[in-house]
Protein backbone atom coordinates (compact mmCIF):
# COMPACT_ATOMS: atom_id res chain seq x y z
CA UNK A 1 0.00 0.00 0.00
CA UNK A 2 1.31 3.30 -0.67
CA UNK A 3 1.86 5.58 2.45
CA UNK A 4 3.05 8.69 0.68
CA UNK A 5 0.35 10.59 0.68
CA UNK A 6 -0.43 9.87 4.63
CA UNK A 7 2.73 11.24 5.69
CA UNK A 8 1.99 13.68 3.54
CA UNK A 9 -1.10 14.78 5.18
CA UNK A 10 0.24 14.10 8.30
CA UNK A 11 3.53 16.42 7.56
CA UNK A 12 0.94 19.28 6.13
CA UNK A 13 -0.82 18.79 9.65
CA UNK A 14 1.91 19.22 12.01
CA UNK A 15 2.98 21.89 10.26
CA UNK A 16 -0.44 23.62 10.15
CA UNK A 17 -0.48 23.25 13.77
CA UNK A 18 3.19 24.02 14.80
CA UNK A 19 1.49 27.44 12.61
CA UNK A 20 -1.08 27.84 14.53
CA UNK A 21 1.04 27.70 17.92
CA UNK A 22 3.37 30.33 16.58
CA UNK A 23 0.35 32.59 15.70
CA UNK A 24 -1.64 31.83 18.97
CA UNK A 25 -1.12 35.11 21.45
CA UNK A 26 0.30 34.15 24.93
CA UNK A 27 -2.06 33.86 27.87
CA UNK A 28 -1.59 37.41 29.52
CA UNK A 29 -2.17 38.19 33.32
CA UNK A 30 -4.21 41.05 34.62
CA UNK A 31 -2.52 44.24 33.91
CA UNK A 32 -5.27 46.31 36.10
CA UNK A 33 -6.72 46.88 39.45
CA UNK A 34 -8.45 43.44 40.68
CA UNK A 35 -11.73 44.14 42.83
CA UNK A 36 -13.66 42.14 44.91
CA UNK A 37 -17.49 42.24 45.15
CA UNK A 38 -17.46 44.21 47.35
CA UNK A 39 -15.53 46.86 45.96
CA UNK A 40 -12.07 45.81 47.99
CA UNK A 41 -9.19 45.86 45.78
CA UNK A 42 -7.22 42.45 45.98
CA UNK A 43 -3.22 42.95 46.99
CA UNK A 44 -0.85 42.71 43.41
CA UNK A 45 0.92 40.16 45.23
CA UNK A 46 3.55 39.86 42.23
CA UNK A 47 4.77 44.18 42.98
CA UNK A 48 8.20 43.12 43.82
CA UNK A 49 8.83 42.22 40.32
CA UNK A 50 7.86 45.69 39.08
CA UNK A 51 9.42 48.44 37.86
CA UNK A 52 11.26 49.68 40.72
CA UNK A 53 10.97 53.90 41.31
CA UNK A 54 12.72 55.00 44.51
CA UNK A 55 13.31 54.23 48.24
CA UNK A 56 13.13 57.31 50.98
CA UNK A 57 14.89 56.56 54.47
CA UNK A 58 12.51 58.29 56.91
CA UNK A 59 10.57 60.47 54.77
CA UNK A 60 7.67 62.61 56.35
CA UNK A 61 5.66 64.88 55.12
CA UNK A 62 4.50 66.38 58.11
CA UNK A 63 6.99 68.52 60.14
CA UNK A 64 5.42 67.51 64.00
CA UNK A 65 6.28 64.10 62.72
CA UNK A 66 8.29 62.50 65.85
CA UNK A 67 9.11 59.06 65.17
CA UNK A 68 10.80 56.51 67.81
CA UNK A 69 12.39 54.45 64.91
CA UNK A 70 13.89 54.31 61.51
CA UNK A 71 12.36 52.92 58.58
CA UNK A 72 12.72 52.62 54.14
CA UNK A 73 10.14 52.96 51.96
CA UNK A 74 10.14 51.48 48.37
CA UNK A 75 7.93 52.62 45.20
CA UNK A 76 6.92 49.82 42.82
CA UNK A 77 4.92 50.49 39.50
CA UNK A 78 3.25 48.22 37.03
CA UNK A 79 5.54 47.96 34.17
CA UNK A 80 2.96 48.77 31.56
CA UNK A 81 2.49 52.28 32.90
CA UNK A 82 6.24 52.66 33.59
CA UNK A 83 6.38 52.07 29.59
CA UNK A 84 3.93 54.40 28.79
CA UNK A 85 5.09 56.90 31.23
CA UNK A 86 8.49 56.85 29.27
CA UNK A 87 6.46 57.64 26.24
CA UNK A 88 4.01 60.81 27.65
CA UNK A 89 5.37 61.47 30.75
CA UNK A 90 1.56 60.98 32.40
CA UNK A 91 0.36 57.89 34.26
CA UNK A 92 -2.33 56.13 32.13
CA UNK A 93 -5.32 54.93 33.51
CA UNK A 94 -5.40 51.66 35.44
CA UNK A 95 -2.08 52.75 36.89
CA UNK A 96 -1.09 51.12 40.08
CA UNK A 97 1.90 52.24 42.28
CA UNK A 98 3.07 50.10 45.76
CA UNK A 99 4.32 51.63 48.50
CA UNK A 100 6.08 49.48 50.70
CA UNK A 101 7.65 50.87 54.18
CA UNK A 102 10.39 48.40 55.50
CA UNK A 103 11.91 49.02 59.16
CA UNK A 104 15.58 49.44 59.28
CA UNK A 105 18.27 48.35 60.76
CA UNK A 106 21.90 49.18 61.77
CA UNK A 107 23.30 45.99 63.04
CA UNK A 108 23.72 42.97 61.30
CA UNK A 109 26.14 40.50 60.09
CA UNK A 110 28.91 42.76 58.87
CA UNK A 111 27.45 46.05 58.80
CA UNK A 112 29.36 48.91 60.67
CA UNK A 113 27.83 52.25 60.05
CA UNK A 114 24.67 53.39 58.28
CA UNK A 115 21.30 51.45 58.35
CA UNK A 116 19.83 48.52 55.81
CA UNK A 117 16.46 47.42 55.09
CA UNK A 118 14.93 44.44 57.41
CA UNK A 119 12.55 41.62 56.56
CA UNK A 120 10.17 43.25 58.13
CA UNK A 121 7.33 44.85 56.01
CA UNK A 122 5.62 47.68 58.61
CA UNK A 123 3.25 49.02 56.05
CA UNK A 124 2.13 48.77 52.10
CA UNK A 125 -0.28 50.91 50.19
CA UNK A 126 -1.44 51.00 46.92
CA UNK A 127 -1.89 53.77 44.57
CA UNK A 128 -4.50 53.23 41.79
CA UNK A 129 -5.46 55.37 38.95
CA UNK A 130 -9.54 54.06 37.42
CA UNK A 131 -10.86 56.84 35.98
CA UNK A 132 -14.40 55.35 35.72
CA UNK A 133 -14.34 54.38 39.03
CA UNK A 134 -13.07 57.04 41.76
CA UNK A 135 -14.05 60.78 41.13
CA UNK A 136 -10.79 62.27 41.02
CA UNK A 137 -9.11 59.42 39.49
CA UNK A 138 -7.18 58.08 42.05
CA UNK A 139 -7.44 56.23 45.33
CA UNK A 140 -5.63 54.74 47.89
CA UNK A 141 -5.48 51.38 49.38
CA UNK A 142 -3.85 50.03 52.39
CA UNK A 143 -3.01 46.99 53.20
CA UNK A 144 -2.54 45.74 56.50
CA UNK A 145 -1.89 41.73 56.69
CA UNK A 146 -4.50 41.43 54.59
CA UNK A 147 -4.33 40.27 51.43
CA UNK A 148 -7.87 42.93 50.35
CA UNK A 149 -8.46 46.30 51.17
CA UNK A 150 -10.91 48.86 51.36
CA UNK A 151 -10.57 51.98 49.69
CA UNK A 152 -9.06 55.31 51.76
CA UNK A 153 -11.79 57.84 52.32
CA UNK A 154 -11.47 60.95 50.81
CA UNK A 155 -11.60 62.94 53.81
CA UNK A 156 -8.36 61.80 54.84
CA UNK A 157 -5.25 64.16 54.42
CA UNK A 158 -3.28 62.26 51.59
CA UNK A 159 -5.94 62.87 49.19
CA UNK A 160 -5.45 67.04 49.38
CA UNK A 161 -1.71 66.35 49.99
CA UNK A 162 -1.33 64.35 46.56
CA UNK A 163 -3.45 66.81 44.92
CA UNK A 164 -1.60 70.32 46.19
CA UNK A 165 1.88 68.60 45.90
CA UNK A 166 2.00 66.15 43.40
CA UNK A 167 4.45 66.72 40.64
CA UNK A 168 2.87 64.75 37.91
CA UNK A 169 -0.61 63.57 37.96
CA UNK A 170 -1.69 62.95 41.77
CA UNK A 171 1.93 61.14 42.30
CA UNK A 172 4.93 62.53 43.78
CA UNK A 173 7.30 62.28 40.84
CA UNK A 174 9.90 64.64 42.18
CA UNK A 175 10.81 62.04 44.28
CA UNK A 176 11.38 59.08 41.40
CA UNK A 177 15.24 60.72 40.29
CA UNK A 178 14.49 59.13 36.94
CA UNK A 179 11.03 59.92 35.65
CA UNK A 180 11.41 63.82 37.48
CA UNK A 181 13.70 65.10 34.63
CA UNK A 182 11.39 63.19 31.57
CA UNK A 183 8.59 64.74 33.15
CA UNK A 184 10.12 68.01 32.59
CA UNK A 185 11.49 67.56 29.71
CA UNK A 186 7.67 66.60 28.05
CA UNK A 187 5.97 69.47 30.12
CA UNK A 188 3.90 67.15 32.42
CA UNK A 189 4.66 68.91 35.58
CA UNK A 190 1.76 70.20 37.07
CA UNK A 191 1.17 74.08 37.57
CA UNK A 192 0.70 73.73 41.61
CA UNK A 193 4.14 72.02 41.47
CA UNK A 194 6.15 74.67 39.16
CA UNK A 195 4.30 76.90 40.97
CA UNK A 196 5.52 75.76 44.37
CA UNK A 197 9.35 75.31 43.55
CA UNK A 198 9.81 77.91 41.50
CA UNK A 199 12.42 80.45 42.72
CA UNK A 200 10.97 82.96 44.79
CA UNK A 201 10.73 86.13 42.70
CA UNK A 202 11.95 89.93 42.95
CA UNK A 203 14.31 89.22 46.37
CA UNK A 204 17.29 88.19 44.71
CA UNK A 205 18.94 88.75 41.62
CA UNK A 206 22.95 87.30 40.45
CA UNK A 207 25.56 88.67 39.02
CA UNK A 208 28.76 87.47 37.99
CA UNK A 209 28.36 84.42 39.96
CA UNK A 210 27.63 86.65 43.18
CA UNK A 211 23.80 87.07 44.85
CA UNK A 212 22.68 90.37 46.53
CA UNK A 213 19.83 91.24 48.16
CA UNK A 214 17.45 93.33 46.51
CA UNK A 215 16.97 97.25 47.67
Amino acid sequence: MNTKPLFVLLGGAILFCLAAVRQAPAPTATTGPVYTSDGQLRLPEDYREWVYLTSGFDMSYSPAMNMDHHMFDNVFVKPEAYRSFLETGKWPDKTMLVLEVRSAKSKGSINKAGNYQSTERMGLEVHVKDEARFPGKWAFFGFGDSKTATMVPRTEACYSCHADHAAVDNTFVQFYPTLLPLATAKGTLSPSYVKETAPPANDKESSGGAVYPKP
